[in-house]
């Protein structure tokens, strides 16, 4: 095994085979990090998402995706040229992968691309000495990475620094704008026609470690979205009463089977309902 990838999984409770494969991801995911930013790639986008959250901020689940934006829209940028500096920079550790961008059929704002490769080639490669049963010869590791060629404005961003898998530097919102994109999401997502509890587990996150919410960048969100017209003020109190609206709306036990499998105490669930979410959403406040 590679001695920073030994070193790395030291970070990690392991359990059982779901917790080495999320062990798994969560290293390429910042093998990935540190390739791009190797290949200049945060010259141009910053990094974003729930998996910004889980490394930058600590958030205590796991997040499958890596989400990026662009700084300036850019609708001709070209993922692909940044390829044959990742791919290298992932082989260099053993991991036997492939990237592919994803073909879309429909013209739309966000490019995507996956890094592929073997479960139980990776498994044998983090964890030697595993008796490995019960996983199908063709399962894959995947990491799906987006990047918005065409993002709202008004975002803050900020430098961080990560000393594995080797040090480097990576631009990403800051969190008040973390925490825009998340409550926008919250209020406009849909996935397949279910709500996405893990918004819903970030809400909560981001109010906890009282984070203030950069209102410029959520109204352009919302604008951007067609949710409210670009006549409309959005101010806390319209962001507050949208959100009490929706959250009268939710499933919440389709919620927490979203969000179970990425957490360990799902008893932490319980509590969740319309009147848990807007109690504690008033405690929202904002940095703009």
């Amino acid at each position: 095994m590679n001695n920073i990838i030994e070193q790395m999984l030291k970070e990690y409770d392991i359990k059982n085979n779901y917790d080495r494969e999320n062990a798994i991801k969560e290293i390429m995911q910042e093998i990935v990090l540190c390739g791009l930013s190797r290949a200049g790639f945060f010259k141009s986008a910053a990094f974003y998402g729930g998996t910004a959250l889980r490394i930058f901020y600590k958030l205590d689940r796991f997040s499958e995706d890596l989400d990026f934006s662009l700084l300036i829209s850019d609708p001709c940028f070209d993922l692909k040229k940044y390829f044959p500096i990742l791919e290298k920079e992932v082989r260099s550790f053993g991991l036997n992968v492939e990237l592919h961008e994803k073909a879309k059929s429909n013209k739309t704002n966000i490019k995507s691309a996956f890094i592929k490769g073997g479960t139980i080639e990776h498994l044998l490669l983090f964890y030697p000495n595993l008796s490995i049963t019960g996983i199908h010869k063709d399962k894959l590791i995947k990491i799906k990475f987006e990047i918005d060629i065409n993002p709202p404005q008004y975002a803050n961003y900020e430098y961080q620094y990560r000393l594995l898998p080797a040090p480097y530097e990576i631009q990403l919102y800051d969190a008040p704008s973390l925490f825009a994109g998340k409550i926008h999401a919250v209020i406009c997502r849909g996935w397949k026609n279910r709500v996405k509890g893990r918004d819903l587990y970030d809400f909560i996150f981001f109010l906890s470690i009282k984070t203030p919410v950069n209102l410029i960048h959520l109204r352009e969100r919302l604008i951007q979205s067609g949710f409210i017209t670009d006549d409309k003020e959005c101010t806390l109190d319209d962001v507050k009463l949208m959100l009490e609206q929706h959250f009268d709306k939710i499933d919440y036990n389709q919620a927490k089977k979203d969000v179970e499998p990425f957490i360990r105490d799902i008893t932490i669930l319980n509590i969740w309902s319309a009147s848990f979410f807007k109690n504690i959403t008033q405690s929202l406040t904002s940095s703009t």
